[in-house]
């Protein structure tokens, strides 16, 4: 059996429960890294088998995996972030299943969604942006022609961008080449969101390069872009007093088992009874 788990930003207190239980049950563990924090490796029982997968070809992990299965054990496949997301696990699944061997996947917390926590922001806000747009710059791996950084800056949405802090100049170019953001648009750069050496760098699209070589930033670290970085936005209706939810047009909006009542200041207040 191989678990394949997302490890989350960084920081060991974010992987899931779920992850983290599996970590400690691993007769082997395969991890991606300098981009896992060893400390979840700590979680690891002492027989554990640990393998850096930064030094070792797809066919060396798969040959892992198979010993591993052959001999009744598990495996996780350590992921940084959520391993959807630019995890290469495609075509580690695709071999699982040509060879038989079962497997599952744990998801995580992107390190996308790590950024926005060390921004304190939100990617969605009403009346600015309600699309996020989660791309790379092409590089040794090209993109289609389709999406190409131009093209979809162009849609002026929010755009979380992986991968691409070494082409940092070129990101830049094809930001304001898609004609949707201007020099004046926010922008931030956030490097290891959620490790101890977190540092974010504030910005806007003209000085995007320019500020992230002040800094010193060469890997590891996301470039987000879009006006959800500025001050104008709408309230949401979710929260809106003239905004009537399906909660509210109940009668009671309450799960078997329990009470609504009205506190003195007309809010209401749910009593749920755990048997």
């Amino acid at each position: 059996m191989v678990h394949f788990v997302g490890a989350g930003p960084g920081a060991p207190d974010l992987i899931t429960r779920r992850g983290a239980a599996l970590l400690q049950e691993a007769d082997c563990i395969i991890y991606a890294g300098s981009l896992v924090n060893p400390a979840l490796l700590g979680l690891a029982k002492p027989e554990c088998a640990v393998y850096n997968s930064a030094e070792m070809t797809l066919e060396q992990v798969l040959d892992v995996m198979h010993r591993v299965d052959a001999a009744g054990g598990t495996t996780v496949r350590l992921h940084t972030g959520d391993p959807c997301l630019y995890g290469a696990i495609r075509e580690q699944m695709d071999a699982l299943d040509a060879d038989g061997i079962p497997y599952d996947d744990t998801p995580g917390v992107s390190s996308f969604c790590g950024a926005a926590a060390a921004l304190n922001a939100e990617y969605t806000l009403p009346t600015i942006s309600q699309t996020v747009i989660i791309t790379r710059m092409e590089g040794r791996t090209p993109v289609p022609e389709k999406e190409k950084l131009a093209s979809l800056a162009a849609h002026g949405a929010t755009m979380v961008i992986f991968l691409s802090i070494g082409l940092i100049d070129k990101v830049q170019q094809a930001l304001l080449a898609g004609g949707a953001y201007t020099p004046a648009t926010p922008a931030a750069v956030v490097y290891k969101a959620s490790w101890p050496e977190q540092k974010v760098v504030r910005c806007t699209v003209g000085t995007l390069a320019g500020s992230t070589r002040a800094n010193g930033i060469t890997k590891t670290a996301l470039i987000v872009v879009g006006e959800f970085l500025g001050t104008r936005y709408e309230r949401s209706k979710l929260y809106d007093p003239t905004f009537t939810t399906e909660c509210a047009r109940s009668s009671s909006g309450a799960p078997p088992g329990s009470s609504v009542d009205r506190t003195p200041d007309g809010f209401t207040a749910t009593t749920i009874r755990l048997s």
